[in-house]
């Protein structure tokens, strides 16, 4: 019997159970992680537990097993292995890889910071009122670098304090001053290491977005993206709608330009021409070259002169009764008589 089947045949049979249920959980989900879990005391990692309960499942077990369980299912788990250190536990869910993150830094609480920890960051007693009767306390508080003084008949303190530097030890005096203040200066939580969903391996710093401007971002790419199909006339089901309403304006434009006669457009010509007909007749200073039913039209347009002419300068269109009104002084009156001429048979 080789050692191989010897080993195999002496595996516990409560392991091997062990083995089989974390199979079963990890085959049953799309995401699963590695969680850090050192230093988490048992009622908030019970907490934690519960948190999840829903949308993960936080299984821990002897390292030996959970590699053995990551192996077994294969399908890449097993890249997983490399996390396998310390006190550690695996994280299930069928929720994308970004929610996880999300959801395990959200669940992080506060806690207490013992002796001999580093500090994460700069430890502050907060400047107000302790609270606490005046006493020996006050002088455990100065002992930290802490300003405090007894005054209204309590210990107060001045001004924030930092009593221990970020990656400092916390000293004995820190940790019990903390304590008996109540202040919680550590944050606690499952910190991932790693997460395999759907091939990829994802690390945290991968996983550590901005939620708000990655949703900006997208919302940015996508209306770049539309504007991009739109110009290039790339029809798409989103993009369809708009080269239509496009090609319509389009359609509209040439045919008022080309003054294309059709019943979709006869309104819109009608009205171009009426306003051609105005600004015309307000550069002709004879009012007997016009025909009377033109008189009477232009009259109450006289003293919007300016505004026809500010809105035919902003037209593309520019008609050749207009260019040769614009010639000269010498040929005014040759115009105003055929322009005359024009206006008389289509008013009538």
């Amino acid at each position: 019997m080789s050692a191989e089947e010897r080993t195999t045949d002496e595996v516990p049979e409560w392991k091997q159970r062990e083995v089989d249920e974390l199979v079963d959980l990890l085959e049953a989900h799309d995401s699963v992680g590695v969680v850090n879990v050192t230093g988490i005391p048992s009622k908030q990692l019970q907490d934690m537990r519960r948190g999840l309960h829903g949308q993960a499942a936080l299984r821990m077990s002897r390292n030996t097993l959970l590699v053995r369980a990551l192996e077994e299912v294969d399908d890449g788990l097993e890249d997983l292995t490399q996390y396998i250190e310390g006190e550690v536990g695996l994280v299930a869910t069928n929720d994308n890889p970004f929610g996880l993150f999300q959801q395990l830094e959200a669940s992080k609480t506060p806690a207490p910071i013992n002796a001999g920890e580093v500090a994460p960051n700069d430890i502050v007693v907060p400047e107000g009122d302790t609270g606490i009767d005046p006493g020996p306390f006050v002088g455990e508080l100065q002992t930290i670098g802490a300003n405090a003084r007894i005054q209204e008949g309590s210990i107060q303190v001045l001004e924030d304090s930092v009593v221990t530097e970020e990656g400092e030890v916390v000293s004995d005096d820190v940790a019990n001053v903390l304590s008996e203040l109540g202040i919680e200066p550590k944050e606690v939580g499952l910190d991932l290491r790693g997460v395999y969903s759907e091939g990829v391996l994802f690390t945290p710093d991968e996983l550590e977005i901005d939620v708000e401007e990655y949703r900006a971002d997208i919302k940015s790419a996508a209306a770049s993206a539309r504007n991009l199909s739109v110009n290039a006339a790339y029809p798409t089901e989103q993009t369809a709608p708009a080269l239509i309403s496009k090609a319509q304006g389009e359609a509209k434009s040439l045919g008022l330009q080309a003054a294309v006669e059709s019943p979709d457009l006869a309104d819109d010509l009608v009205s171009k021409a009426d306003a051609q007909v105005r600004a015309l007749a307000a550069q002709i200073d004879d009012e007997e070259a016009l025909p009377e039913e033109l008189q009477d039209v232009d009259a109450p347009a006289a003293p919007a002169e300016g505004g026809d002419d500010s809105s035919e300068e902003q037209s593309d269109e520019t008609t050749d009764s207009e260019a040769d009104a614009d010639d000269s002084d010498d040929d005014d009156d040759d115009d105003g008589d055929a322009g005359a001429e024009g206006l008389g048979e289509m008013f009538g």
